[in-house]
């Protein structure tokens, strides 16, 4: 058939490897003027930054991937294992440093009787990882008779035992230590919402970095993108042209609107934000989503990112650096339940420390992450024109803070170049709804079959792919949602992932 796929980000790229493969005609149609979208990449004076992802995690899900394409991690990347795989201060100026597989250590120097608690914790995070790869993540639940095994059945209590309390709960009754506590809800960052609104289900994050490890692609993840978009090289990439509309005969799609004209196709596949697809390129009356739906969802993260380039080294960082502030339900409260404001809970990206390509001799580049409530109205950054007041004051006082917890006091005098990305940005660049960076909130009304259907309702031949719909956020639940749409179109109700004999 003949596939029109909206959007060249990881989603949109990663769809079209595979559907290439089966043997479709692929157009990806990408209103940028590069593929990537929101794992995009920045140069200025010698120096280099992702403007997106950064933690690489989840490597079993770009393992499967590459299988389906015939090819393999090793074949297509070059990764380096990060130990320690990241470190936390604190405003005290406290250090700590976690280490993949010494996590037990770490948790019993900080409160006796931790670490063994820790290893319990670290098998159930395994085992409900291996639950979400079985039956949660590579599926379109449009078949639920599969979930009626008696393996499946088994599993069910502690299923629900895991969605009926939060992350919050299950790691402060098992955990007194603010450090420990933090390192494990932290991962609610990367499920786009609160520890407090996330289900306790999703412990299996610390599966990903204290159990498989954290990984770096030599090159970034602009090193992630170059191989999508080569997997995709048999697709007609059209850049600088924008989706208009989503064009229909009834209830079946027949293509796509764009300010160059219309495309044709038997299939459409939107891996744009679902926000802006089924209120800005679909009619009313074919909207699964209409506009009066979204006040019940939740946006999910914004950010403000800085991007600077440092003159001289700074061993102060690593590779990943998180700073955890105290008053971590605050910083929480204040991206997720405020309009304006930061959080003092950030997080730094040196990718200098293991990649000598990204920043001159005698350099280091900075990627840092605030997180703000996903509102447009807090402006701009610079990187696309003039910064706005709000992001240029939270960039300031970040650098600052940095200055201060990290022991830098003239990292601000040493910083040559840098660039601000603020929520409009987010808003402008990709069609965010509410300016949030990452995507919707992994709350339990969000999360699995609840979090919605990668195939319209309302529209033959419409689906979609990307961290707006199933499975969810993060560079790999991109790769699996491409391989659900495959799925889709086969006809294939099965609940695991695809095989690649």
């Amino acid at each position: 058939m003949k596939v029109a796929i909206i959007g060249a980000g990881v989603a949109g790229l990663a769809t079209a490897a595979l559907l290439t493969r089966e043997g479709h005609e692929v157009d990806i149609i990408e209103q940028r003027g590069e593929v990537g979208g929101r794992a995009g990449s920045f140069a200025s004076q010698g120096f280099r930054w992702d403007t997106g992802p950064s933690w690489y995690l989840m490597p079993d899900a770009f393992e499967h991937f590459f299988r389906l394409c015939g090819t393999s991690t090793e074949e297509q990347l070059e990764l380096v294992d990060l130990s320690p795989a990241y470190r936390i201060i604190d405003e005290h100026g406290e250090v700590v440093d976690v280490r993949t597989g010494e996590a037990e250590d770490l948790f019993e120097s900080r409160e006796p009787g931790a670490g063994q608690r820790l290893h319990v914790y670290l098998d159930s995070a395994s085992r409900i990882y291996q639950l979400a790869i079985d039956g949660f993540l590579y599926t379109t639940f449009s078949d639920f008779s599969p979930y009626f095994t008696l393996d499946m059945l088994r599993r069910i209590p502690q299923l629900l035992a895991s969605l009926c309390t939060s992350l919050k709960v299950k790691v402060n009754t098992t955990f007194s230590d603010v450090k420990l506590r933090q390192i494990l809800t932290y991962p609610a960052v990367f499920l786009s919402t609160h520890p407090e609104s996330t289900p306790a289900l999703y412990h299996l994050m610390s599966h990903t970095d204290l159990v498989q490890g954290v990984n770096y692609p030599l090159g970034g993840f602009a090193a992630v993108v170059r191989s999508l978009a080569a997997l995709a090289d048999a697709s007609t990439v059209h850049l600088n042209t924008e989706v208009t509309g989503i064009r229909t005969e009834g209830s079946r799609v027949t293509g796509v609107d764009t300010d160059s004209g219309f495309i044709a196709a038997d299939i459409v596949v939107s891996t744009a934000d679902l926000h802006f697809t089924e209120t800005r390129l679909l009619p009313e009356h074919l909207r699964t989503l209409p506009e009066r739906r979204w006040a019940r969802r939740q946006p999910g993260l914004g950010t403000v990112l800085i991007l600077a380039g440092v003159r001289g080294e700074l061993p102060e960082l690593l590779h990943h650096t998180l700073l955890f502030s105290s008053d971590w339900d605050d910083d929480f409260r204040t991206v997720f339940d405020a309009t304006s404001g930061a959080s003092e809970s950030i997080y730094i990206s040196k990718t200098s420390a293991t990649d000598p390509g990204v920043a001159p001799e005698g350099h280091e580049n900075l990627f840092i992450l605030v997180p703000v409530p996903a509102e447009v109205s807090l402006g701009h950054g610079d990187l696309h024109g003039r910064a706005d007041g709000q992001v240029e004051a939270i960039a300031e006082a970040a650098l600052a803070q940095i200055e201060r917890w990290a022991g830098i006091p003239d990292l601000r005098e040493r910083i040559v170049v840098s660039r601000t990305i603020g929520p409009a940005d987010f808003a402008d660049q990709y069609n965010a709804w509410s300016g949030g960076s990452i995507g919707y909130s992994h709350t339990l009304g969000q999360s699995a079959f609840l979090r919605g259907s990668n195939r319209s309702a309302r529209v033959d031949g419409l689906y979609y792919a990307g961290a707006t719909t199933v499975p969810g956020v993060g560079v790999p639940m991109c790769l699996i949602s491409a391989e659900n749409v495959v799925k889709r179109l086969r006809g294939d109700t099965t609940i695991g992932p695809l095989g690649t004999d």
